[in-house]
């Protein structure tokens, strides 16, 4: 397992988070997914021979949010 954090723009709730959460963990190969709105950001555990970066910054966009 690796992990990645990734900056988030645009959550304002925690509805937010949760949509984030959800797509992101909705990807083959996450394992584990923390999203702070305080801090902007996700912290994702994922298997990288399933996922990768690029597939997170498309989950997070396609949700209507925008990666820092």
């Amino acid at each position: 397992m690796e992990q990645i954090v990734i900056g988030i723009g645009g959550m304002s709730c925690q509805g937010c988070v949760k949509n984030v959460s959800g797509v992101l963990l909705a990807l083959p190969g996450v394992a584990r997914v923390e999203v702070s709105l305080e801090a902007g950001q996700a912290s994702i555990a994922f298997d990288p021979e399933k996922v990768g970066a690029g597939q997170f910054r498309a989950a997070i966009e396609g949700a209507g949010f925008d990666v820092a």
